[in-house]
């Protein structure tokens, strides 16, 4: 396995996007929800590009496997997370409308980088 940076992934540049955009929507959430599910939401978001990161620079391929499936994990928790908001937020289902489609995006990439490195 060859060591290329993280920051040169795409799924690691696409999930950063995603942080980014949990943290706009996370603002709009009210703030008696600020140390409730505004901080599981804000967390999760960030554990999906960290484990890319850590996994990337880990020695062997099953190490940087169990990275990404650590991140893949974190991506259903934060994709139910969300469901959650969507039913209990008083916001309109469109301003999820970005963080759906990355949230998708990197859990569409890291479904593939797992199925070509347990695959191949």
């Amino acid at each position: 396995m060859s060591i290329v940076s993280y920051r040169k992934l795409i799924v690691w540049q696409r999930s950063i996007e995603l942080v980014v955009a949990i943290y706009e929507l996370t603002k709009r959430f009210p703030m008696n929800e600020q140390f409730g599910l505004t901080a599981h939401i804000r967390k999760t978001s960030i554990s999906i590009p960290s484990n890319i990161a850590e996994g990337k620079y880990r020695w062997t391929a099953k190490e940087y496997g169990r990275f990404l499936r650590i991140a893949y994990a974190s991506g259903a928790e934060l994709e139910t997370q969300i469901i959650i908001s969507k039913r209990t937020m008083s916001l309109p289902h469109d301003a999820y409308q970005k963080v759906d489609q990355l949230l998708d995006e990197v859990m569409r990439m890291l479904n593939s980088m797992l199925t070509r490195l347990y695959v191949g």
